[in-house]
């Protein structure tokens, strides 16, 4: 066991102030009430906090197409009208909307994923946490369900450089589609989704007849639910399921992708977990003790994203937080109650003992057709991609250094948004 993990924690104030428009259930504000939720419990005292690098354009193109890359860098709301046939070749319109600063909301979210993996790659922490990641429906070219790019397989590219095996796990109530599609083919990653599935509920993947083709045969897990499931069953399934996957698949490194829209009264999830069950599934991943990313999601009711969020950021520093939330900037959203706890959803559990019992059966049966510990054959790993970034040790200090690369060095004294150096907190609900 390891004494103390350690933990890096990926912020960046303006993935919060993006606005996707009126009526639409995303709200990337969820991420600064979490990141002050987290801080008004002083946990990133326990943390290394950063702020993540702008993901670069030919980072970005490592798994999605050049041309779709470019399309989001150049596509404004003032000239969105001229390119009607783009727009639709790439899925950008209702549930993808262009809006102010979109390219700029994906360069961030995605470069705080791939900065986590490097730094679990280069052994500098144990745990990495980008809460503005997640966005797993994302295509290699196209943009689905609110998700412009995959950081998640950005991210697990930037692992394989590393590992033989990555595991990826999914809790949010939609099907990790997008991240499944990239590795459909391969035995080198591993994914397990755990959703709501059937009633033309999007995205409308994830049979658990789903297990992945040729060399990635049985490496694609899916278990599809129904809705309503409780804390119980969730968990108990969980569990079981990835503690087989763990012992059988053997991964160098676990990818945890934690959408809170599974969470009871979620504004479009059909679950009835509390924070308490979801959480669960964090503390059994951190368990196994392998280098863990953990990353958002899905999550529409977002006082209850920023709760869950905040929750699991303790479980992975092993810290039980106090059911009154601190004094913060968000503290009106939280009340009348002001508690961390929210009550368990009052929908019918659909999901009988006998249909999770199959399941179960299904993905166990499905696991035993993969011998222990596969053999991979590792490719050649390719040098980490090179971008010019600074050697502190190296840097002439007499040569002038611009504000941007100076700021990315140094720990900024308005990281944690304390006070009037907060930049959200005059900002309306949105």
């Amino acid at each position: 066991m390891r004494s103390k993990d350690r933990i890096s924690y990926f912020y960046d104030g303006d993935v919060g102030s993006v606005y996707f428009g009126p009526n639409h259930p995303m709200k990337p504000h969820r991420l600064c009430m979490t990141h002050h939720l987290v801080v008004s419990y002083e946990l990133h005292k326990k943390m290394e906090i950063y702020r993540p690098h702008k993901a670069y354009p030919v980072e970005l193109a490592q798994f999605h197409s050049a041309d779709y890359v470019e399309f989001l860098h150049r596509i404004t709301p003032d000239t969105q009208h001229l390119f009607l046939n783009e727009l639709a070749k790439y899925n950008l319109g209702e549930d993808c909307p262009v809006f102010e600063n979109l390219f700029e909301f994906c360069q961030i979210y995605a470069g705080g994923t791939i900065d986590a993996a490097r730094r679990l790659n280069n052994q500098l922490c144990d745990i990495a946490i980008n809460w503005a990641g997640g966005l797993h429906h994302a295509k290699k070219c196209e943009a689905s369900g609110f998700c412009y790019i995959n950081d998640l397989v950005l991210g697990i590219l930037e692992l394989l450089k590393h590992h033989a095996r990555v595991l990826y796990i999914d809790i949010d109530v939609h099907h990790g589609d997008g991240v499944e599609e990239a590795f459909y083919f391969t035995d080198r990653v591993m994914t397990v989704s755990f959703h709501k599935y059937g009633d033309m509920f999007f995205p409308g993947t994830g049979d658990v007849k789903d297990i992945g083709e040729r060399e990635g045969k049985f490496y694609a897990i899916n278990v599809p639910l129904k809705d309503g499931i409780d804390d119980a069953s969730f968990t108990r399934l969980f569990k079981t399921i990835i503690a087989k996957v763990v012992e059988i698949y053997q991964p160098g490194v676990i990818v945890l992708q934690c959408g809170a829209d599974s969470l009871a009264g979620d504004r479009l999830g059909c679950f009835n977990l509390s924070i308490d069950g979801h959480a669960e599934c964090v503390r059994i991943v951190k368990k196994f003790n392998l280098p863990l990313l953990v990353t958002g999601g899905g999550g529409y009711t977002k006082e209850n994203v920023a709760r869950c969020w905040t929750v699991e950021t303790g479980v992975l520093l092993d810290t039980e937080l106090p059911n009154e939330i601190p004094e913060n900037e968000y503290i009106k959203y939280f009340g009348p109650e002001h508690s961390l706890k929210i009550p368990n959803g009052h929908i019918d559990n659909l999901n009988s003992k006998s249909y999770l019992g199959t399941i179960k059966m299904q993905v166990l049966e499905n696991l035993r057709c993969i011998q222990h510990a596969p053999s991979v054959q590792m490719q050649e790993v390719p040098p980490d991609f090179y971008i010019p970034d600074f050697d502190e040790d190296e840097q002439n200090p007499d040569e002038r250094v611009d504000q941007h690369t100076r700021d990315k060095q140094i720990q900024r004294n308005d990281e944690y948004y304390e006070g009037d150096n907060d930049n959200d907190h005059n900002m309306d609900d949105v």
